[in-house]
């Protein structure tokens, strides 16, 4: 009978004992940590993502596109001045710039090649107007290529720079070491190198966008003119040089191999010496 008061005893205490551990477990899981103390260049780091990230949410919707456009012709033409003069008087009417001119000699051709920067909203009727009186183009290509992401996306990295920047001259204000001023001076030093990177890309890309590109080239076929002023008398002064050249080019070539035609005579003094010896 003792054994048994004594088994439900120990059962008890046991069991006693578990519970209390059960809620010592749930008094520590209750309790929280004080979370760590986040550093100032990764907090402001963080900061500048989260600029992005608000920039990039915050641009309108409605944005114009950004459209690159670009062109790039060739033909021929009866008068090099008469259209150059065309693609003059279309520059004109259009606020163009001709950014350069070549002309040159091709076989059998003369040519003209301008690089003309025109106003992406003149881009279609500046094509109209220099393409008057071309009966074919040998080469004509269009393109168009659309940079807003990309426009969007700087722009957004460009602001996010600038409120950093901002943050960092408050904390040189508030710097009282020289060695944190010197940090903070060679971060700002380093933000506004990316700056002026941004802001040159972006200035680019807004002039690409703003004024189309466009090659032209036009040539004027001279073969048949080449052929027209040759005279009957230099044809046969040409001949005559043809001549004395193709008998200068055989007298070389037998000097070349007169080893061979001393050879031959004397082979054939022999024989023919022979002969005359049987006829005897």
């Amino acid at each position: 009978m003792k054994s048994i008061a004594l088994f439900f005893l120990l059962l008890f205490s046991f069991s006693s004992c578990k519970k209390a551990e059960a809620d010592l477990d749930m008094k520590v899981s209750a309790i929280k940590l004080p979370p760590k103390e986040a550093s100032a260049s990764n907090a402001l780091y963080d900061k500048e993502k989260a600029d992005i990230n608000a920039s990039e949410k915050e641009a309108p919707k409605n944005i114009e596109p950004k459209i690159i456009k670009e062109g790039n012709l060739r033909f021929q033409t009866n008068d090099l001045t008469a259209t150059y003069t065309q693609i003059q008087n279309a520059v004109k009417s259009h606020n163009a710039t001709i950014q350069n001119d070549t002309e040159g000699k091709d076989y059998g051709s003369v040519f003209r090649r301008l690089i003309i920067r025109v106003p992406s909203k003149n881009f279609d009727l500046f094509l109209k107007d220099i393409s008057k009186g071309v009966a074919y183009f040998d080469n004509k290509e269009i393109s168009s290529q659309d940079v807003t992401a990309e426009y969007i996306d700087i722009d957004a990295r460009l602001k996010a720079k600038k409120v950093l920047e901002n943050r960092y001259l408050e904390l040189l204000k508030k710097a009282n070491k020289v060695s944190e001023m010197l940090e903070i001076e060679a971060q700002l030093s380093s933000i506004r190198e990316e700056i002026e990177a941004k802001e040159g890309q972006l200035n680019y890309m807004q002039n690409r966008v703003s004024f189309s590109t466009i090659t032209i080239e036009f040539y004027k076929s001279i073969a048949e003119e080449s052929g027209v002023t040759a005279s009957y008398g230099m044809k046969i002064w040409t001949a005559i040089k043809s001549g004395f050249n193709s008998m200068s080019s055989l007298f070389i070539n037998l000097l070349s191999i007169w080893p061979f035609i001393i050879i031959l005579f004397a082979i054939g003094y022999f024989i023919r010496k022979r002969f005359k010896t049987k006829k005897i």
